[in-house]
């Protein structure tokens, strides 16, 4: 859209004034005859306009053209009417002053396909929920599904980025079998599932040349805690009596966190809590998770666990609205270290399954351990 606007050009034939002003007594182009003679002559034949010096530069030199009145006694056509041109030099300068219309205010970007966030959203809550209340082994086998989806994406972007080959059968075998142990024999299981799982990958990765050993079994040993060892204690909510109702508190918190903050700091966000970690979070979307979570703690522990009360739900949700916002930082960190934006693209409008448990993984033993000390294990 141009910012200028510019002046309607002079009809054909007409003799506007020059840069010098109007000539006086100036005879329009072509032969001069009076009105007698004009009734005895023939209408001379139209020759097409041609530069008489080859260029536009050449218009005003008096050239003939047929475009003026052929005759004296004959009228020209009086031109549109033309705003003055603030500079007489140069006819066609756009016009600084004229009002410009105003550009139309942009609307706030959300920032990501929110019709397939939410798309995903609801199929992947479906599918969670049947599981959960259906058969719980079903829901430990989502969990390490998950898992292991997760550490393939985790050992693939650090295989790219920075060339850092963590073994991923050792850690996704570990993975499955520690998620499987924490529920079958709790945290005992948990933990021994763990340091197998560590030896597994030292000792895989010998098969290898010595080049890079420190930093690809550092990077498996980290693998394997931060992913399936944190979702190992998802598995152990589910051993209670009401573990279906553990786990779904869990899940809501943590959503309802992540909604908060998203709603609030997009609406009102103007204040950056980390803007070297993640610029896209504030203050006011910090506060916006609080709210939410505590909230929606207090009615879950009144309504959907056994012996809970509404007040341990406010600090059941103020600790998830912290650990679901560090979790969120932590995995913002890794990827900014790995100059990537997503750590997948399996899920439209989410990114990877790595994008969706990186609030979810820290917060899982926070939840685990207040249920503990609130309700009970039993």
């Amino acid at each position: 859209m141009n910012d200028s606007s510019w002046g309607a050009p002079p009809q054909a034939g007409y003799w506007g004034p020059s840069d010098q002003g109007p000539a006086q007594g100036a005879a329009p182009a072509g032969p001069a005859y009076d009105a007698h003679h004009a009734q005895q002559t023939r209408p001379m034949p139209i020759v097409p306009d041609v530069p008489a010096h080859g260029g536009d530069q050449d218009d005003d030199r008096g050239a003939a053209r047929t475009g003026g009145p052929l005759f004296r006694d004959e009228t020209p056509p009086t031109p549109p009417y033309q705003a003055p041109s603030q500079n007489p030099q140069n006819p066609q300068e756009p016009m600084t002053s004229a009002a410009q219309p105003a550009p139309a205010p942009q609307k706030k970007s959300a920032g990501r396909d929110l019709g397939a966030a939410i798309g995903v959203g609801v199929g992947l809550g479906v599918v969670i929920v049947a599981s959960l209340f259906v058969v719980k082994a079903a829901f430990i086998g989502v969990i390490t599904v998950a898992v292991v989806v997760g550490l393939w994406e985790l050992t693939s972007r650090l295989a790219e980025r920075k060339d850092i080959k963590a073994p991923l059968v050792p850690l996704a075998l570990g993975g499955a079998a520690m998620v499987i142990a924490g529920y079958v024999r709790g945290p005992e299981g948990a933990w021994v599932a763990m340091a197998l799982t560590a030896l597994a990958v030292l000792v895989w990765r010998m098969t290898e040349p010595p080049e890079g050993y420190l930093k690809d079994v550092t990077a498996g040993v980290f693998a394997a805690f931060y992913i399936p060892f944190l979702a190992t204690f998802v598995a152990m909510m589910l051993t209670a009596d009401d573990g279906a109702w553990r786990v779904l508190t869990f899940l809501v918190l943590a959503v309802v966190s992540d909604t908060g903050a998203y709603a609030v700091g997009w609406r009102f966000g103007t204040h950056k809590l980390a803007p070297r970690i993640s610029p896209g979070k504030t203050r006011e979307g910090l506060l916006g998770a609080v709210a939410f979570a505590m909230v929606a703690g207090a009615l879950c522990m009144e309504f959907l666990i056994d012996g809970g009360a509404w007040w341990q739900g406010l600090l059941l949700g103020l600790a998830v609205a912290a650990s679901a916002t560090l979790g969120d930082l932590g995995e913002s960190m890794i990827k900014r270290d790995l100059g990537i934006k997503d750590m997948g693209t399996l899920l439209p409008g989410h990114g990877g399954i790595m994008d969706r448990l990186d609030s979810l993984l820290p917060t899982a033993p926070v939840v685990w351990l207040l249920l503990v000390l609130f309700v009970g294990s039993g």
